[in-house]
């Protein structure tokens, strides 16, 4: 009878372990946790986008300088001849791109819609016969094919309202021109359609300050509160962050959960923009970056003549993949548009080489698997080269994985191949090459993880 009742009570007590466990994993998979809106997940497997510059400062006639207004270019001077959006998006399609951002006000103050808040836009240019719309133009081309069209807008630097990322000290000043960005945005934000994203360069300035993010943020709200924000106003939803450079180049570790988002200009390089795994807001990152290299004060986003040979190759183009969507981020490709309208025929053909790359590189992997265990074996069946893991969590869960390592079947025994920390929507690491049949992903995580692939790649 004593031993029943030892039995018993032993059977008992490890009942009990096993459900204290099970609660305490569930305790943390149910718990309030920053995770991403399901606009922020169509925003992570869109992956690529392009950003295209177009200003009135490529028909100069004279040095230009955004801080004198009078040496802003005429609006005669503007007439693209050959002018053609379906050229773009279609460029930008063959080079991976699944979304457009077109910059439709940069630091001059040009338009590229026929704004009816000042003369200085596109519909008072002899293009057209002043009645063309370039930001209608590129929308069209984007729902033809099936690229989600976004827009920059600069509220804080404007040439023609002599405006820097300094407030007016004349307080009239600074209400008329927060009263014009406002307008403007409004005529953005309700005469074209939903918007994928909507990028601020630079923040908005906040209401403290001078500025009118309180308003823009209800604006958005009620006219676009589909949107994702680039740097938006904070209190809005939908926010992704900037990684810090304009190179292609995330920082890594990469928590798409952080305390804020960023306010920062492309202008100078800033670091320490990991995020972190208990961040309060879901705010991931978004890598910018030109085609064209850094080529002097229009750095690599807007056109200059003879720069063909700063176009970057298809290899670095792989490698910013790897070092931006490969480390939790989405990739923004700045592609050039010249004097004529188009984007070059070098750049058409450098986007189509990067895209069939892609295809060729990561589309059909040597083996795949997913799971909900903290250990997953990807069986390859047979044993060949391996040289590139790639890794990706179910976002919609959150980012439960805090560190993980990769390890090897090779000759009966497994063999460490490499580790990590963060993996997020995608994670894609480069490994020393080793030939064969098995690998073993091994997470440490907050939770039960939740791998939605774990493939294997051989990349020549």
């Amino acid at each position: 009878m004593e031993l029943n009742r030892f039995n018993y009570c032993t059977i008992m007590k490890k009942i009990l372990i096993w459900l204290l466990a099970i609660l305490s994993t569930a305790s943390f998979d149910t718990m309030a946790q920053p995770l991403p809106t399901k606009e922020q997940m169509v925003w992570a497997n869109a992956e690529i986008g392009v950003l295209i510059h177009y200003d009135i400062t490529l028909f100069a006639d004279k040095p230009f300088d955004y801080k004198k207004k009078e040496t802003l270019p005429p609006l005669k001077n503007f007439n693209p001849k050959r002018l053609n959006t379906d050229e773009w998006i279609k460029a930008a399609k063959d080079g991976g791109a699944t979304y457009a951002i077109l910059v439709v006000k940069h630091g001059t103050g040009f338009t590229l819609w026929p704004s009816k808040v000042n003369p200085y836009n596109v519909g008072n240019t002899p293009w057209q016969g002043g009645k063309g719309d370039i930001l209608r133009d590129f929308i069209r081309s984007c729902k033809k094919y099936g690229v989600r069209p976004g827009l920059y807008y600069n509220t804080n630097f404007n040439t023609y309202y002599e405006a820097g990322y300094i407030p007016f000290k004349d307080s009239l000043k600074q209400h008329e021109y927060n009263e014009a960005v406002y307008a403007q945005l409004k005529e953005l934000w309700t005469g074209y359609g939903k918007l994928f994203e909507i990028w601020f360069d630079g923040g908005v300035m906040s209401d403290d300050k001078g500025g009118i993010a309180g308003r823009i943020a209800k604006q958005i709200k009620k006219n676009q509160q589909q949107a994702i924000l680039f740097q938006g106003p904070m209190g809005n939803k939908n926010m992704v962050r900037w990684v810090g450079n304009e190179k292609g180049r995330a920082p890594y570790p990469l928590w798409s959960t952080a305390d804020a988002t960023t306010s920062a200009t492309g202008a100078f390089e800033i670091k320490d923009l990991n995020g972190h795994p208990d961040g309060k807001i879901w705010c991931p990152g978004e890598a910018d970056f030109p085609l064209r290299k850094d080529s002097g004060s229009r750095g690599g986003f807007m056109w200059n003549p003879n720069s063909e040979h700063l176009l970057l190759s298809v290899n670095e183009l792989i490698e910013a993949y790897k070092t931006s969507v490969g480390r939790n981020a989405n990739m923004l490709l700045g592609i050039v548009i010249d004097t004529a309208g188009l984007c070059p025929q070098p750049d058409v053909q450098r986007l189509k080489e990067f895209g069939d790359r892609l295809k060729k590189d990561f589309d059909k992997p040597l083996g795949k698997v997913k799971g909900n265990s903290l250990i997953l074996t990807l069986d390859l069946r047979k044993i060949q080269p391996v040289n590139c893991i790639m890794l990706m969590e179910d976002i919609s869960k959150g980012e439960r994985v805090r560190s993980y390592t990769i390890d090897a079947m090779i000759n009966g025994s497994w063999q460490r191949l490499g580790k990590g920390i963060s993996i997020g929507h995608k994670r894609i690491q480069d490994i020393a090459e080793v030939k064969t049949s098995k690998l073993r992903l091994t997470v440490e995580a907050a939770g039960t993880p939740v791998i939605s692939n774990f493939s294997a790649y051989y990349l020549p």
